[in-house]
């Protein structure tokens, strides 16, 4: 007998989220227990924006290898009885004193997670060199400042609650610490958290789980929530981080955080099946979603995608990759670990926000600044290495992201808003998530749980394995096609969340189905 084995299978089950719904505010994210400090928030009278904020700041204690106070990002937010979103873009820009001297090529591609030419010691991928601005507070800030209701001590209490607990110590945390162990370990800081005894935290055999505290983070929350968030560009805060920097061989400076404001713009509008999709701007993936959306705009739908319709979406976005690659000189990296995470809030009088933050990597620079146990990003990664591109590294530029919230009004009210974290992956699940609620009609539970196609690259699709032969046939014989599984790990596809918010007050909300700690929450 010739035994040839099938296909090993990771998860042997079946993938299923609850949905959240309600009459008055739903957050959802990425880890449930910042999106329990949003809804708390908004329980104690705050608004979307108010519960935006905590829930992004709960997610620096709970969350780490996504997103925090070293990160960066875009919101969109459209306030009830207001005719548009507007984006507030606290997005990625280089330090001015970012030499691109410093970043020499050793003449060998990366050929593990990037499709850059290498780098010397990938400077531009870990460590001090890595740092764009960390913007996220910026950001946070100005939302507070201009739309929040509650003072900034009620809204950030949850999250140094949430640091003081610490990180909890499952199996997730065990899964995600591993995947960058081999790079902590560098930084003394990073290993001593992350790493105890120079290995990852395991959790117990039985039994619940215990926590572990995340540096100095607690402590800066705190000072944060009493001094402010712009202490972190100009106050206590902001000298623990440059003197850390300096000590490190870095260059982000006084003048780069103190600088560092969020900017506020319309949100660019497209009009879809009736609706008008409000977008984040020429620096995430807007664009590209639009040139998708344009291509698709007459091609037939009927009860549920077929196969004739995931194939012209799959050709819709190979064609949009490769105009957007050849535009930016391939000024958009290809990482297997991009991780970021997208939450997503409406309040009881219909503000709808989606806010996507990042730290670029899975643990972004993996470098933890000891003064303050900030976990910095590595969005210099960002920048094409190579010199004289359209988008080479140097000083103060802003790079194009992968970041793609969006909000769909009717007429003047917001109706549904997504977004999602996974790099590349996000443009196809995102455009895929609002096509099967307004080109099929499905709810928001079925869209979340319908099997998906991601294409991130011109040359190849990658097609979940429930999506039978005749779809994966169709793929297949218009090119290179990949079969996976919708696992924990590998992330074969990005992870999105969504609300929907319709004219009779009821609302929906539901996060990502295969992320272990994603939830979202209503108010009761």
């Amino acid at each position: 007998m010739t035994y040839v084995p099938s296909p090993h299978v990771t998860q042997n089950w079946a993938l299923s989220k609850p949905s959240a719904q309600g009459r008055r505010g739903i957050v959802v994210a990425q880890a449930g227990s910042a999106a329990e400090a949003g809804i708390a928030v908004m329980n104690a009278g705050g608004n979307a924006v108010d519960a935006a904020v905590a829930t992004a700041l709960a997610l620096a204690a709970v969350e780490p290898w996504n997103s925090g106070l070293g990160g960066l990002g875009f919101a969109l937010v459209h306030r009830a009885g207001e005719p548009r979103a507007e984006v507030v873009d606290f997005g990625p820009v280089a330090p001015l004193g970012l030499d691109p001297s410093a970043f020499r090529l050793t003449g060998r591609m990366k050929q593990d997670l990037f499709s850059w030419p290498e780098i010397e010691s990938d400077a531009n991928i870990h460590g001090p060199l890595s740092f764009a601005i960390p913007s996220s507070a910026a950001g946070y800030a100005h939302m507070h400042a201009a739309w929040g209701k509650l003072p900034l001590a009620e809204v950030i209490a949850p999250a140094i609650a949430l640091a003081k607990r610490g990180l909890p110590q499952d199996w997730f945390t065990t899964l995600k610490v591993a995947s960058s162990a081999s790079v902590l370990r560098r930084y003394t800081e990073s290993a001593r958290i992350y790493l105890p005894d120079g290995l990852p935290p395991v959790a117990p055999y039985q039994g619940k789980p215990g926590f572990f505290r995340l540096g100095a983070l607690p402590e800066t929350l705190g000072q944060l929530g009493r001094a402010g968030l712009r202490d972190l560009y100009d106050g206590d805060v902001a000298r623990a981080i440059i003197a850390d920097v300096g000590e490190m061989g870095g260059v982000l400076s006084v003048d780069d955080l103190r600088s560092c404001h969020a900017r506020v713009l319309p949100a660019p509008q497209y009009r879809w099946r009736g609706h008008t999709l409000q977008l984040a701007g020429g620096l995430t993936a807007a664009p590209t979603m639009v040139r998708v959306l344009e291509q698709m705009a007459n091609v037939r739908t009927g009860a549920a995608p077929d196969a004739d319709w995931y194939l012209a979406f799959s050709r819709a976005m190979k064609i949009a990759y490769a105009e957007r690659l050849a535009g930016l000189g391939e000024a958009d990296p290809v990482a297997a670990d991009t991780c970021t995470s997208h939450l997503t809030v409406c309040d009881q009088d219909g503000t709808m926000i989606a806010m996507t933050t990042t730290l670029l990597s899975s643990m972004g620079s993996r470098v933890v600044l000891p003064r303050s146990g900030i976990l910095m990003n590595n969005g210099v990664m960002w920048f094409d290495p190579r010199p004289n591109q359209p988008n080479s590294i140097g000083g103060g530029k802003r790079p194009l992201t992968n970041m793609s919230p969006v909000i769909l009004r009717e007429g003047n009210r917001p109706w549904f808003a997504a977004g999602g974290s996974g790099g590349r992956r996000i443009l196809a699940a995102v455009t895929q998530m609002m096509a099967f609620v307004t080109d099929f009609g499905m709810s928001l539970e079925q869209a979340a749980h319908h099997p998906r196609v991601d294409v991130s690259d011109p040359d190849y699709v990658s097609a979940d394995m429930t999506l039978g032969p005749e779809v994966i046939g169709a793929l297949g014989s218009d090119g290179r096609t990949e079969v996976v599984e919708r696992s924990v790990m590998p992330i074969n596809f990005a992870c999105p969340n969504a609300i929907i918010s319709n004219s009779d007050g009821t609302r929906i909300g539901i996060s990502d189905v295969a992320s272990p700690w994603s939830a979202a929450l209503a108010q009761k």
